[in-house]
Order: C-alpha cells, then structure tokens, then sequence
C-alpha cells in the first residue's frame, strides 16, 4: 500500500489505546488520523463517543489487521522509529508537538503560587523518560525540563509507555540545563539533585527546601548520574538511602519514589 498520503502530512506516531484516547481529547492535536481494525476503532471508542464522533469523524481508515500493521511498520521505517507489532489494533498517525516555549515556562513558573518541575540531565532513554512523563502527570507536575540534545517525546514507543501524559504535561528543551537550573533559583525555587554520591538522604532533607511552594527534582543518566556542570550549579543534593544490598535504581523509580515524597502532600 501507498502510504505517500500519509508520511507526507505527518511526521508522528501514537500508539497505545489510552494514549491515543488522551491524544484525540486534547484540542491542540489538530491535525492527525485514525487508522485501525474496525474492533480496534470499535474498542478506541467506548466511553468517549461524543469525543470520537465530534472529532475523529472524516479522520478515519478502517483497514483489515494485516493491512494495519503493513501501513504501521511502513510509517515507522519512513519516520525513523523501531516496529513492533500495533497493540490494540489501532493507532493514530499526528504532527510532532513542539515543546513549550522556554521563556513561556519561566514566566508561567514565576507567576504560579505554586510548581512541580523535574529537569533530566542527559536521560535519553525513550522507556525511562515516557515512564517519567507518566508519574509526572499522575503528581501533576507543570514542566519536563531536558535539553535540546534528549530525543524523547516522539514516537510509537514513547507515546504508548507514556500513556497518554504527552498530553497533559509541558515538555521544555533548554541548550542549557545548568543555566536553566541557575534562572530557577533566582526566581526562588527550591531545586534539588538526586545522586547517589550525596550523605544527605532524602528523609533528612532540609524541611524548607522540600516543602517549598515551588520544587525542581533533577535527575542524571543510568550511566553516569548527573553531570558535573549541573552538580555545579546546584543548591541542594540528597540521595535515596538503601535499605538493602543494590545501592542504585533504575531512574524512574528513583523519579517515581522521590515525586511521592516530595509532590505528593
């Protein structure tokens, strides 16, 4: 099959029935299609009728099970992403999100009362970082801080682990994350780094700096931590205190465990 119509309209994947219900209930997904079986369409569906009658309908290709995933994996070699067979019998072809506008996200953290920020320091992993964006929308966290060189937030496997948060949770890509962490704390946010080298534990973290009205969480890559330009710049370190014998975490649960104790009040 020709897929021409499509990979010159579009640039993005989304697959993961509650991502692509996410994706079809925000307004800003103006331009995408769904293509898929028509039990996956059926079962996309349920419990957002109104949602996919007012905006899916004319944006549809109803297609047998072998042609949908022909016309999928053919996308994703086009478009530069890794196959695996489409979950659900469905998936939505979309136009890449830009990310939030840096200067947008330091006013809007500025005039809050109140703000969530994680900042990732060279986490580059499409699993790790989708699992983040996850728990950061379930903490309702504001803003995902990763510089220009992450090349997250983009992709059939991206958008399926991250379950729909694309949606919800402002990307931000700075060429500088120490500066960005140094214009931070000018503007009174408590920002902390997570790393393993650091005494200080989590639970004996200074009262003022965890219960601030506006926190910035940072965590480094699985290889090497946090970087030694932003260990420079920040504030505060502490580390998650093993109870056991492996003294490290995977960077997702050790997000996860630190946005429960911290965002989490």
């Amino acid at each position: 099959m020709d897929i021409s119509c499509f990979s010159n309209n579009f640039d993005d994947l989304v697959m993961g029935v509650h991502s692509i219900r996410e994706a079809i209930l925000n307004p800003k997904r103006e331009k995408f299609k769904i293509i898929g079986t028509e039990a996956g369409i059926k079962d996309l569906k349920k419990g957002m009728s109104k949602a996919f009658n007012e905006r899916v309908s004319g944006n549809c290709e109803v297609m047998s099970l072998h042609v949908v995933q022909e016309v999928a994996k053919k996308l994703c070699l086009s478009m530069g992403f890794s196959f695996s067979r489409v979950p659900g019998q469905v998936f939505m072809i979309t136009v890449f999100q830009s990310p939030y506008p840096v200067g947008q996200a330091l006013k809007e953290i500025e005039n809050r009362s109140g703000a969530k920020i994680i900042c990732l320091d060279s986490v580059t992993d499409a699993h790790n970082a989708a699992a983040i964006l996850r728990t950061a929308s379930f903490y309702g966290v504001n803003f995902v801080v990763t510089s220009t060189k992450g090349s997250f937030g983009k992709g059939p496997t991206f958008s399926r682990i991250a379950s729909g948060a694309l949606e919800h949770v402002k990307i931000v890509r700075v060429s500088s994350l120490p500066k960005f962490i140094r214009t931070l704390s000018g503007k009174g946010v408590s920002c902390i780094g997570l790393t393993e080298h650091e005494n200080i534990d989590l639970e004996d973290a200074s009262k003022d700096d965890v219960a601030s009205p506006k926190v910035c969480l940072v965590f480094g890559s699985e290889d090497r931590g946090l970087s030694n330009a932003v260990l420079r710049v920040l504030p505060k370190k502490i580390s998650l205190k093993s109870s056991g014998m492996i003294k490290s975490l995977n960077v997702s649960v050790a997000t996860a465990i630190s946005m429960e104790k911290i965002f989490a009040k």
